[in-house]
């Protein structure tokens, strides 16, 4: 079976509103040209660049319809549907933080989920071995009814649910590897046992008030939420330990029916919102780890879902090396900055440090 890969021209065309990286345009804030962190070009530079070097002849190159009003309705209430709606109708708005949008703005966050919905689907039904899904905009940080962080609905929750719903699966983890705390992931599924939610990001990065090891799911879902906030700084070793140390135990522990990744690459080390020092490497080594426990777990049902990365230059890179390990295509992209992050790696001494860290949320997530 191959790789599938959903994409969507039209997502590339979601706008945002009048903004100078994460500051509105008002008073001294003087706009700039790209506007808000979360624009187009990270993304279409990594369908490009599969294009480019053939890895798209590798893969099962798909695309779908937008999610419906009732795919919608699993996650989100009526009530913040409409509002979102007439919004876009109008002619676009922002009704949360950080998630501007222009005309047609609902339409394409419902394709967004839409493909989303239909990865997850074609995983689940043996369609393709596993998928990726080229989501924009993203979602992990849209909670039910708040819209956050450029996220104006949960793809994966709304793929999640689409999918209990048809009775394709019951048990699903969601790993998370954006360098920003998944909190509306988190919070959609906070008390539900059949949902487990992980999350590894950059301490007290985004949001400021979510992210702590203490948040441990609902009283009907105990330690279905595991957080680990890691300090500015780590890089290639020690996410591997974090993968090997937290995640695995906490997947073999919950023996999910299919994985789905939270996979932003905002966790790199050129990356303008983010203080970690991640390589392309590491996201082929974590692409590596997490297929290896769902092919042991649940017969390899594994979707990762595109969230954060904000590098125009760098995600292609990292995202390709991505596709590389999930597909297994005797295709390359040579990371242009191998050589230049290798030495930027953190030191022993801090890696140690590091691992103390992840040793202690350890033992208090109980894993």
């Amino acid at each position: 079976m191959t790789t599938a890969f959903f994409s969507d021209e039209r997502c590339f065309w979601h706008a945002g509103g009048n903004y100078a990286f994460t500051l509105p345009v008002a008073g001294l804030v003087q706009p700039t040209h790209g506007g808000l962190p979360e624009n187009p070009e990270t993304k279409r530079r990594l369908r490009n660049l599969i294009e480019v070097t053939g890895l798209t002849r590798h893969l099962a190159m798909r695309g779908a319809e937008a999610a419906t009003t009732e795919d919608l309705l699993r996650v989100h209430p009526e009530s913040y549907l409409s509002a979102f709606k007439a919004a876009s109708d109008a002619g676009g708005g922002e009704l949360g933080l950080r998630t501007p949008f222009g005309a047609g703005g609902y339409e394409i966050a419902a394709l967004s989920a839409g493909l989303a919905k239909a990865a997850l689907r074609a995983v689940l039904t043996r369609e393709v071995r596993n998928a990726y899904s080229l989501s924009r905009p993203p979602g992990h940080h849209c909670t039910a009814d708040f819209p956050n962080g450029f996220c104006l609905l949960n793809n994966i929750a709304v793929a999640i649910r689409a999918a209990q719903a048809d009775g394709l699966v019951r048990r699903v983890a969601v790993v998370d590897w954006d360098v920003h705390h998944g909190n509306g992931t988190e919070a959609i599924f906070w008390d539900d046992p059949d949902v487990l939610t992980i999350s590894l990001h950059q301490d007290r990065n985004y949001p400021l008030d979510t992210g702590g090891v203490e948040a441990a799911g609902g009283p009907n879902a105990p330690n279905s939420n595991l957080n680990l906030p890691l300090p500015p700084g780590t890089g290639h070793a020690s996410y591997l330990y974090a993968m090997e140390r937290v995640v695995l135990p906490a997947l073999d522990r919950f023996r999910p029916d299919a994985i789905v990744v939270a996979c932003g690459f905002d966790a790199a080390a050129v990356d303008p919102l983010g203080r970690m020092l991640c390589t392309a490497e590491t996201f082929r080594a974590l692409t590596k780890v997490v297929m290896q426990a769902a092919d042991r777990l649940c017969d390899g049902r594994l979707l990762l879902v595109h969230e954060g990365g904000y590098s125009e230059v760098y995600v292609p890179f990292c995202g390709h090396a991505v596709l590389e390990e999930l597909s297994g295509a005797p295709v390359s992209a040579p990371d242009p900055l191998a050589a230049t992050l290798a030495k930027r790696q953190p030191d022993a001494r801090f890696d140690t440090f590091v691992r103390g860290w992840i040793d202690e949320a350890a033992t208090a997530l109980g894993v």
